[in-house]
């Protein structure tokens, strides 16, 4: 195989221009001589300069050509920002250049050798809806219980097998869940080469087979591309590592090529989706890297700010180390708020977004961050509330998200059974194996009789009769209960709560359905002690409406409401993952309580607190100039009044940096006074986040607790064992 590679030439440009306005480390980065090199490049440290730059000036001093060099980013917008700042830099074409996602660069080369690879020249690409549907197709084949064995916990078995570069015959099982997981993941791999297509984690997988199974092709590269650079490198997963050190010709002990790294371990906060922070340092080792370059410099915050974050990520072990700095001045304290409840914290929080606004700063250039998607319910409400337009970025506002409109379809069936549209949203959700003719023919019956599906329902038996039978067992639990009760009989006997948890994100779709117990009971606070069955009579005698329809109402309005349209200044919602690569003027952190950030499930995993630290650390360095820090004494989660204890991360932060908003409240909980609250807090012994031992359940971590002097419950995390909720008389805890 011969090399296509053009020799590489100088180009016009001054070198002295193209390196002009570097500071020193940048300078120092970009003109590294011929050697791998990993670039710890901190928050708004000009990363994407110094990468592009290096890039730039590699082919303009005629180190390389154009097509000579491979550059790996996460995501297609930054290829082509890096593509374009290229052009820019220096007169040539970047078309025929290798810069992409990883999957972008394997699917160019896995076309360009499609027969080694065994595949078809017009192999197909599956997304990951139709991954999903393939997988469904398999065990539908098998005859798999798709109860049992959740779909899309299928999928996430195999994706993770393959980012850890395994095929089936290679994973390990040890029971006969495991086997049959492994059996699905043969077939499913068996069916995609038969049609002759490859999902996404197939791409990366396949390319590095090629690579490693046939020499010439891999030498072919190797030769080809004496320069790798690699952006987000703590984002790299397994695969991809070792995928990169195969192009460099490390795995055959003969290191050919330079790989340029650039990347944050403090900003490593993907774990869940695969990523390895530990690269990083595998990376400096394999390579045997002798200087890592620290890009500290921070053009983004005041000192303030990045004061706080250092003081922060101090506390993690095993990093690469680095200190941010500022040239542009202390700025503002940290604002910190400490709030009665999530309602008063998400009003204080409104108000100083409409003063920022009135001072001139544009709502597009204020984010809200949260640490999980659940917790933008009561913020929304709040801005619903005063009209200010705000836009939920990377996801859908509350009521717009599926698990929710599909509890909502339940609760609407139990109100009126006649919607066909709710019907139609969940008949088969989760599947009951109610296939499409049988729906067709469920529509005919009904326009023949010209009556609502669900009356053409209750003629019917099997399947869509068992629908039935279902609905009218949630009508009849729904007497007599309150609101956030029937919200829950909705989410759990419904099946929603037990279909999530075989997704692999189903423990944020789960923590929205129990959000919307508590905005159920935020709803009936207006109103306490209503009833379901209770109505009243109005003036000229017709009914009121239940208060299960009013908030059925109350729901669609603040899902039709308020987002603010495409160019419309508005409000930035998101989750602190959402946040990573921008930044705002003026940055709200909400819900800086145990338990929630930290997650209490990260005291129970592996480095777990560690990834915490990182993402509150990411959240900080997103602030400009502004940052606010709140958190409140007690929240409603799960339609119960839970009380907590302020992050461990702002007993972090060094007091001389804050500036505190107001004194200490005494907590004011929703269903209880001041008084009651106090004789609660006096008779609960335990702290939460306090580890204890229990006899039964073993180790476990206090998260929260309810309930009087005289009927005092404790939530705790017991890790394997679950949460548990337990009567404090009774539990005999011992201190740890």
């Amino acid at each position: 195989m011969t090399d296509q590679t053009t020799a590489p030439h100088t180009y016009a440009t001054s070198s002295d221009s193209l390196l002009a306005g570097l500071n020193n480390k940048q300078l120092e980065a970009v003109t590294l001589p011929n050697q791998s090199a990993l670039i710890l490049a901190g928050a708004g440290s000009g990363k994407t300069r110094v990468l592009t730059t290096r890039i730039a000036w590699l082919i303009q001093t005629g180190q390389i050509s154009p097509n000579g060099l491979l550059a790996v980013t996460f995501t297609n917008k930054a290829a082509k920002e890096m593509l374009t700042r290229l052009t820019t830099m220096l007169p040539i074409n970047t078309r025929g250049m290798w810069v992409g996602t990883f999957h972008g660069l394997c699917n160019r080369l896995l076309r360009a050798h499609h027969r080694e690879a065994l595949l078809p020249a017009t192999f197909q690409i599956l997304d990951t809806a139709d991954q999903l549907s393939a997988i469904k197709r398999v065990m539908k084949l098998m005859n798999v219980d798709d109860e049992k064995f959740p779909p899309k916990q299928v999928q996430g078995y195999i994706n993770s097998c393959k980012d850890e570069g395994m095929r089936a015959h290679s994973v390990d099982a040890y029971d006969p869940h495991s086997q049959k997981l492994r059996e699905i993941f043969e077939e499913y791999d068996k069916q995609c080469q038969r049609e002759g297509v490859a999902d996404f984690a197939e791409l990366l997988l396949r390319c590095y087979e090629l690579l490693e199974r046939d020499a010439n092709i891999r030498q072919h590269y190797q030769n080809r591309f004496k320069y790798v650079l690699v952006d987000e490198f703590q984002d790299t997963n397994r695969l991809q590592y070792q995928w990169l050190k195969l192009l460099a010709g490390h795995a055959q002990g003969n290191q050919r090529n330079c790989i340029f790294a650039v990347g944050d371990d403090d900003q490593s906060i993907y774990a869940f989706r695969g990523a390895r922070v530990g690269n990083m340092r595998d990376f400096e080792q394999d390579f045997a890297i002798e200087n890592i370059v620290k890009l500290e410099q921070n053009y983004r915050s005041h000192s303030n700010i990045l004061d706080a974050a250092n003081a922060i990520i101090t506390h993690n072990r095993n990093r690469l180390g680095k200190n941010l700095w500022t040239s542009a001045g202390a700025g503002e304290p940290v604002r910190v708020y400490q709030a009665y409840n999530d309602i008063d914290e998400a009003n204080f929080i409104v108000e100083e977004i409409q003063s920022l606004h009135r001072d001139g700063v544009d709502l597009s250039d204020i984010a809200m961050l949260y640490r999980s998607n659940a917790q933008s319910r009561v913020i929304e409400h709040a801005l619903f509330s005063v009209g200010l337009p705000y836009r939920v970025y990377g996801g859908l506002r509350f009521f717009e998200r599926a698990e929710i409109k599909h509890a909502l379809a339940y609760m609407r069936l139990m109100a009126n059974p006649n919607d066909d549209t709710a019907l139609l949203r969940v008949i088969n959700f989760p599947t009951r194996g109610i296939g499409a003719r049988s729906l067709e023919q469920l529509q005919e019956v009904a326009r023949q009789n010209d009556t609502s599906l669900w009356e053409a329902a209750l003629l019917n038996t099997g399947k869509i009769g068992s629908f039935v039978t279902l609905i009218k067992q949630m009508q009849e639990e729904s007497i007599g209960i309150s609101l956030p009760e029937v919200a829950e009989l909705a989410t759990t006997l419904s099946g929603l709560k037990t279909f999530y948890q075989g997704e692999k994100e189903g423990e944020d779709r789960i923590a929205n359905l129990e959000e919307l117990v508590s905005a159920a009971t935020a709803f009936m606070n207006q109103d306490l002690g209503l009833r379901i069955e209770q109505s009243d009579v109005d003036e000229n005698g017709e009914i009121v409406q239940s208060l299960l329809t009013q908030f059925l109402g109350h729901a669609s309005l603040e899902a039709g409401e308020h987002q603010a349209d495409v160019g419309r200044d508005a409000l930035q919602l998101m989750t602190v993952h959402a946040a990573k690569g921008l930044e705002f003027k003026a940055v709200f952190i909400s819900g800086l309580e145990e338990g929630l950030c930290p997650h209490e499930q990260s005291l129970y995993e592996a480095n777990g607190l560690e990834e915490e630290r990182r993402l509150m650390y990411v959240a900080v360095t997103r602030a400009r100039e502004r940052l606010y820090l709140s958190h409140a004494q007690s929240r409603m989660l799960h339609g119960q009044v839970r009380y907590g204890i302020p992050s461990r991360f702002l007993d972090e932060i060094p007091e001389e940096l804050l500036k505190r908003l107001n004194a200490k409240p005494v907590a004011k909980p929703f269903f209880q006074t001041a008084s009651s609250s106090s004789e609660q807090k006096s008779a609960m012994p335990w702290k939460i986040g306090q580890q204890v031992g229990h006899g039964k359940f073993g180790q476990g971590v206090v998260v929260s607790y309810e309930g009087n002097a005289d009927d005092l419950r404790i939530q705790i995390n017991f890790g394997k064992e679950g949460m548990k909720w337990l009567a404090l008389e009774y539990a005999k805890l011992e201190a740890l």
